[in-house]
């Protein structure tokens, strides 16, 4: 487990920031609870407890310059 800052990845963040929102609405309409929150709960449960263990304890270094 990671403690203290995270190490951006310029090729996830532009991924993100381009999957595009007609992909999104086709999934939602296609995969039932698609998007809907909880539901990495239901799915995953350790991947679902790691990621919030994870997300609490570490901080992005874009957070500190803001």
């Amino acid at each position: 487990m990671k403690f203290g800052v995270r190490k951006p990845n310029i090729k996830k963040s532009i991924k993100a920031r381009t999957t595009g929102k007609w992909k999104r609405r086709i999934k939602r309409a296609l995969i039932p609870g698609y998007g809907k929150k909880g539901m990495g709960w239901l799915r995953d449960p350790k991947r679902a407890a790691y990621n919030k263990v994870y997300n609490k304890t570490t901080i992005d270094v874009r957070d500190i310059f803001k």
